[in-house]
């Protein structure tokens, strides 16, 4: 592999957002992973501060009751995140990204869509172009049916195995 392929190849994982690729050919085995996993951020409840008495030349002053009260008011009230919410996932066949690459719904700007929901599809017609690296690839359906939603935008980068369509 020349060092320009090895360019367009992390070139292309960078504006998709790929964290992990495996390529394995005769030749070589390229794995490659970017950055860190996501770190996960938990908010821990805030405790009120209470005020202490302050001891001065050998005397003990209380802190004022209106200064305490003051403080207990100005804590944000800690509530409970609510989980999200789990999609509920639309009933048929999935249609996977087969490669990582930017969507396109047709073959050109000016081109008709190549099919939109509700459109009755057959096995192997043309669902999509994915554009990896400067090459198109014509996405097919494998199952006949009617669509019933397109997952993603004109113009996204998608990942391996991002569902794209759903065909019922």
């Amino acid at each position: 592999m020349n060092p320009k392929d090895l360019k367009d190849i992390l070139l292309a994982l960078e504006m998709a957002d790929v964290r992990e690729f495996s390529l394995k050919t005769a030749e070589y085995d390229l794995n490659i992973k970017r950055g860190a996993e996501a770190p996960v951020y938990v908010q821990a409840p805030i405790q009120p501060v209470q005020a202490q008495p302050v001891q001065t030349s050998g005397q003990t002053q209380p802190a004022p009751a209106q200064a305490t009260a003051q403080a207990a008011q100005a804590q944000p009230p800690v509530t409970e995140a609510a989980a999200p919410a789990t999609p509920v996932p639309t009933p048929g066949t999935p249609v996977k990204a087969p490669i990582v690459g930017t969507f396109y719904t047709s073959s050109s700007p000016d081109a008709p869509v190549y099919v939109k929901v509700g459109d009755t599809v057959v096995a192997g017609q043309i669902l999509c172009i994915i554009e990896a690296m400067k090459l198109m690839n014509e996405i097919e359906a494998e199952t006949a049916g009617t669509l019933r939603e397109i997952l993603v935008k004109n113009g996204e980068p998608v990942e391996y195995g991002q569902t794209l369509f759903i065909i019922e």
